[in-house]
């Protein structure tokens, strides 16, 4: 089972890691924001996407997802929120300017961010069925798929975290930070693509 485990964390690495909107947002709010100011919407991300490993392990998100429905209210809401998040990478000063602590990305809005991620559920969907970890295998190879699958989230979100803070501090410049958090905000939208066409 370990060497599976390993396959599953090789696997989930590139996928759980690529661009989406959870991973670009944290890029983007780190960049805007500074690490020390987007460590609550961090720790939403992570606790947000550990529940979607949880909802997915579970079979809660079929069951949810099977109301009448329940689809498109969660692609509406979550599609109304990317919007608004990437509205506020775009339009947020550059780091070291002063701004408002209500303004600042929050635990509940990194949360629902999360769990309304359309890649989220794709990526970790077809990483924990496809997984050569056998589900009869029992509730120790469950709890080690999520485990494993949870580490990932929050590897792969610290790094996206760290590289919005490292390019933030070339960034410094209000011409450079407006340019770099308008790219951010794009990729934010662009990466609503799969959330619009599902």
């Amino acid at each position: 089972m370990v060497g599976d485990l390993a396959f599953l964390l090789l696997a989930a690495l590139p996928l759980m890691g690529s661009p989406g909107p959870a991973t670009l947002s944290l890029a983007g709010m780190a960049a805007a924001h500074g690490i020390p100011r987007s460590l609550r919407y961090a720790a939403g991300i992570n606790v947000g996407t550990i529940s979607v490993v949880l909802l997915i392990a579970t079979g809660t998100t079929a069951i949810v997802l099977g109301l009448p429905g329940m689809k498109t209210a969660a692609t509406v809401v979550g599609g109304l929120y990317m919007l608004y998040l990437a509205w506020r990478i775009a339009t947020a000063p550059p780091v070291g300017a002063n701004e408002q602590r209500s303004h600042l990305p929050s635990f509940l809005g990194g949360f629902a961010l999360a769990i309304a991620n359309p890649k989220a559920y794709a990526a970790i969907g077809s990483l924990y069925v496809g997984s050569l970890v056998d589900a009869q295998q029992g509730t120790h190879a469950t709890l080690a798929k999520v485990l494993v699958l949870a580490f990932v989230a929050v590897a792969v979100n610290t790094t996206w975290l760290a590289f919005g803070a490292a390019i933030a501090t070339v960034l410094r410049d209000p011409r450079r930070a407006r340019i770099a958090n308008l790219i951010f905000a794009l990729l934010l939208l662009v990466s609503l693509a799969p959330l619009l066409l599902s």
